[in-house]
């Protein structure tokens, strides 16, 4: 469990936590000689019912929101840290919206300084705890336990930890079957260990040993390994979600990490240029924002310029939440379900830049457009808690690359077995189809129909245009469906259309299955005698390809479909790319040569040249094709027998 800070600078956050923990979470040189938090600092805490919770200490000043922001994205509850002598402030607003906005779901408020109450008269305290209700009404704080406590005499301090100590009964449990994902706040070099990376780990679980990636990918870090994990300073085999963690990596420099990317495990969450979300707009918002409004999203520890692509509406209302695509200026790691707050250029009276927030649907989503009602259906599946439905829309998403079960649950955070399940599920209802048993693959069971139309289309249109042709080949037929297509998921719709009796699979050529009938009719077959009857004439020395047409008189096409189904049947060879020959005369022509190398043992160019009776053109690809057949080697500047002739 993770307990953060939040409030005004300069209201005692940092004091309060090194009262508490007797850790000073300012460790910069700058932060001393300033005497304010710059950056975001770490301490521990040992509840009173023995629980050890992770304490993150944020900035309070607003030019340092970014760092208080990526502190605040793995919080479970916060202590609203709020002056005695100055009460709510600008940033104390702020503060709120954001762990609001991010799903803190408890907390308390803090009065500090409460040493200084008695100079400030009797009635201060009740305004003062007016105010504060005033600014928690209709949040997570309403009702919240309000104490003042002392950092300097140490006054209310044991009632603040027995009330965090009774809200951290109520902290549920973070997935820790969930894909792993740690949002990285600070990555440096120890000596004798390397580089170590920390942040509070959302999801999953993470061990010593593991294969790990870093989100979006440094140059140079493909293959990393988990070296040790530890948990409050201590050394561990495994740590879980909601704790603080530190990660020892090594194979990378420090230089290389940056906060804002995300430790992850290989192939699971993906890096995201675009994120399907539901928005929320602040009521203190002071304007609607409109369809495609440029804002600053704060996401994990990152921060990246994004553009809001409103989808179910032309403008967003203050205090309203529409469905919406953040297009981002950098990809970033992101988990379904993850919280996310959006920031202006401009200060909102009396709190920040914060205009809104609200979670992601999914990461790594397709570009969509505005009103689409196939879209919004989809999108309002995501945000539902069916997961069945999640993880058949995810699948969708995937399209005919089809994805595995560790990218499902990346993109769902659903754990591996839950996918697995749901994937059986929706399989047995035709929703869903594995085609790649060694890596649980799937694809979406309405993509997989769309394709099977589309190969059906493909080999009715090649035939219309080539009637007399055997069939089309397979890779041309591959290379008719979108490029992503897997390789696995074509075999497997090709044997599911053979099994069907829908198409006939022959070798390297499909074809619909009455095609055959159709490719010996009458004009089909005289064409196909006449060419047999040119390259039977032709023997040893039939004509090029390239002659072939005006011999019969035919189209260049035409020539080549029926030299395919000649082949296939057995009439004519294939010797090169240019030259067919009758089938007769090459195993006249093979007989003979075996027995000439039977008895002379090795036969060179000219004699071989002799035994065709050919020139040069015609008897080069034809030693080179009796070599591919393995008839013969070829040793030095002569052939000798091989395989069957031995």
């Amino acid at each position: 469990m993770v307990i953060g800070t939040a409030g005004h600078i300069d209201h005692g956050k940092t004091s309060l936590v090194r009262a508490l923990t007797g850790i000073d979470t300012d460790r910069l040189r700058e932060e001393k000689r300033r005497g304010i938090t710059i950056e975001l600092g770490f301490a521990h805490l040992p509840l009173a019912d023995g629980t050890v919770a992770g304490v993150v200490d944020v900035p309070g000043h607003e030019r340092f929101v970014r760092a208080m922001a990526a502190g605040a994205g793995g919080i479970d509850l916060v202590v609203l840290v709020i002056a005695a002598d100055e009460g709510v402030m600008p940033q104390t607003r702020e503060h709120l919206d954001i762990c609001r906005l991010l799903g803190v779901p408890r907390g308390v408020v803090a009065i500090t300084k409460a040493d200084l109450l008695p100079g400030l008269g009797p009635e201060w305290l009740p305004l003062l705890e007016g105010d504060v209700r005033e600014v928690t009404r209709g949040t997570f704080l309403e009702g919240a336990p309000i104490l003042p406590v002392s950092s300097s005499t140490r006054e209310g301090l044991d009632r603040l930890v027995e009330a965090l100590t009774a809200l951290a009964a109520e902290v549920p449990e973070r997935p820790a079957d969930g894909p792993f994902f740690l949002p990285v706040d600070r990555a440096f070099s120890l000596k004798g260990f390397g580089t170590v990376v920390t942040g509070t780990i959302l999801s999953g679980q993470v061990a010593e040993g593991d294969a790990a990636a870093l989100l979006p990918a440094p140059p140079g870090a493909d293959a990393l390994r988990v070296r040790t994990v530890q948990v409050h300073g201590k050394a561990t085999p495994r740590a879980l979600a909601g704790q603080r963690t530190a990660v020892n990596l090594p194979g990378i420099e420090p230089a290389a990490i940056a906060r804002g990317q995300a430790l992850v495990h290989p192939g699971g969450v993906p890096a995201s240029s675009i994120l399907d979300v539901e928005v929320t707009l602040l009521a203190a918002a002071p304007k609607a924002l409109r369809h495609r409004a440029k804002l600053l999203l704060h996401i994990g520890t990152a921060q990246v310029p994004a553009a809001v692509a409103l989808l179910d509406r032309a403008e967003l209302r203050p205090g309203d939440t529409a469905l919406a695509q953040l297009r981002l200026g950098a990809p970033v790691a992101a988990l379904a379900g993850q919280r996310f707050i959006l920031r202006g250029f401009t200060v909102l009276e009396g709190r920040g830049k914060t205009v809104g927030g609200g979670r992601v649907l999914a990461p790594a989503a397709p570009k969509r457009r505005r009103g689409r009602p196939e879209a919004l259906a989809q999108l309002a599946v995501l945000a539902g808690g069916d997961a069945d439905a999640r993880v058949g829309a995810v699948l969708a998403m995937g399209g005919p690359a089809g994805l595995d079960v560790a990218a499902v649950s990346g993109r769902t955070t659903l754990s591996p077995r839950a996918v697995q399940a749901a994937l059986d599920r929706l399989g047995a209802k035709g929703e869903a189809l594995l085609f790649d048993r060694e890596r649980r693959a799937y694809v979406a069971g309405p993509v997989a129909a769309d394709l099977a139309r589309r190969i059906a289309d493909a080999v009715r249109a090649f035939h219309r245009e080539h009637p007399l042709a055997a069939g089309v080949g397979r890779e041309e037929l591959r290379g008719r469906l979108p490029p992503v297509t897997d390789p696995r998921l074509f075999q497997r719709l090709l044997a599911q259309a053979a099994e069907r009796g829908a198409l006939v699979v022959e070798g390297e050529h499909v074809r619909e299955q009455a095609h055959r009938a159709a490719a010996a009719g009458a004009t089909g077959g005289a064409l196909k005698e006449k060419v047999a009857g040119v390259l039977a004439k032709g023997g040893l020395t039939p004509p090029w390809l390239a002659e072939l047409p005006s011999a019969v008189s035919a189209t260049p096409a035409d020539v080549q479909a029926v030299l395919k189904l000649l082949a296939t049947e057995g009439r004519v060879v294939r010797v090169s790319a240019e030259l067919h020959f009758d089938a007769a005369a090459v195993q006249g022509l093979r007989e003979r040569l075996v027995a000439f190398l039977r008895e002379r043992k090795a036969i060179t160019t000219q004699e071989f040249k002799d035994l065709v009776g050919a020139t040069r053109k015609h008897v080069i690809p034809l030693a080179e094709y009796f070599d591919r057949e393995k008839v013969t080697l070829r040793v030095g500047e002569k052939r000798v027998l091989r395989g069957e002739g031995r």
